[in-house]
């Protein structure tokens, strides 16, 4: 009902979690008795997948519990997170390692980048890019959708579509640069993931997936990461082409677009190519508000909960306030899936998880 504008009896939930605080999360449900605790145990069979909602395995269990609506299932790069040890190369070829960090509630881990495969100017020549046509890709999807798409509104992901994977082959500096004095080598660098994640998002939207979730971190705190004209020569006519295969494929589909950051320079363009719901509406950069006065009757949107400010460090008084605000604005009319505007971090406080959560379950839409 949200996503065609109507008002639901609730406004619809999504919520993820970096690894750290679905721990967290996981031993409070319990406690709640909420899920089986023997879950817990199973952490060889489950881990690569329980914290992030991706895929791989994942048993769904934190989000069932949550009264969630909406189940994500990923093939692609993103993927590629959240791996285990201290370093490690992924199957893209690409450098990881561990950075750890701490909180009022505990350590974690990042995985940042530290290797890129295509550094060297003449590596592309021999690159040998992962198959995206492997049918072991899309046992997870198939199970999804077989287990859980009467229930919940399923959606296939594939995020970091184009540039983030470009740049993770190519190293972030460099790819920049190769905008500007190359456009030869950026081009063949761009193919590799844009191919890969179009054949990817296919196969998700012919197995039945509800919605399509893609795009690119674009964005910065103060306006696009790169030029407009730099983004219209590469990257919008890319992910035309990929919203056009697959809304052929099945034209009732949802695509949803994500990018953190102020990218209201493209949101006209963003809707011109097709693009339906927009994500995580990061409300350090715009006013959610305002996105709904301005382009409420074209775009649906996903997120707008404050993961930078209010869930780590405002109140549980905070986080209510903060809920209802956004249903009195940016979801008035339907339109909206709520939720925060990234994984829910390990310094959130739980009180103000469920703060959240509650409010949105028990706060009708209007």
């Amino acid at each position: 009902m949200a996503l065609d504008r109507q008002v639901p009896d609730r406004c619809p939930m999504q919520i993820s979690f970096t690894p750290e605080f679905a721990d967290r999360l996981r031993g409070d449900l319990i406690g709640r008795g909420l899920i089986d605790g023997s879950l817990a145990l199973n952490k060889d069979e489950d881990r690569g997948g329980e914290h992030n909602p991706h895929g791989g395995g994942n048993t769904y269990d934190l989000e069932r519990a949550l009264d969630e609506d909406i189940i994500l299932t990923s093939v692609g790069w993103a993927n590629e997170y959240y791996q285990e040890g201290d370093e490690y190369i992924d199957e893209w070829g690409v450098r990881w390692k561990s950075q750890p960090y701490e909180t009022r509630f505990g350590k974690g881990r990042y995985t940042e980048m530290v290797g890129h495969p295509l550094a060297d100017d003449n590596a592309i020549d021999s690159y040998v890019p992962p198959d995206p046509n492997r049918d072991s890709l899309y046992v997870d999807s198939a199970r999804v959708i077989r287990d859980f798409a009467d229930e919940y509104l399923v959606v296939g992901v594939t995020v970091t579509t184009i540039w983030e994977t470009a740049w993770a082959l190519r190293g972030y500096t460099q790819l920049l640069v190769d905008m500007v004095t190359d456009p030869d080598l950026t081009n063949r660098i761009l193919e590799i993931p844009f191919r890969y994640h179009q054949v990817a998002a296919e196969r998700l939207v012919r197995q039945g997936v509800d919605m399509l979730w893609t795009g690119d971190d674009i964005g910065t705190q103060r306006g696009m990461l790169f030029a407009p004209a730099t983004w219209r020569q590469y990257y919008k006519p890319r992910m035309a082409e990929l919203i056009a295969n697959c809304k052929a494929i099945n034209p009732n589909l949802k695509v949803a677009y994500h990018t953190d950051g102020d990218v209201r320079e493209v949101i006209p363009e963003l809707i011109e190519i097709g693009i339906d719901v927009l994500n995580p509406v990061q409300p350090a950069c715009m006013d959610p508000a305002w996105l709904k006065r301005e382009y409420g009757d074209k775009l649906l949107f996903w997120g707008s909960m404050d993961e930078q400010h209010t869930l780590p460090f405002g109140t549980p008084q905070d986080v209510r306030d903060q809920v209802r605000l956004r249903l009195d604005t940016i979801g008035r009319g339907g339109g909206l899936i709520l939720g925060p505007t990234h994984h829910v971090q390990l310094d959130t406080p739980l009180e103000n998880f469920w703060a959240m959560v509650d409010t949105i379950r028990n706060t009708p839409c209007r």
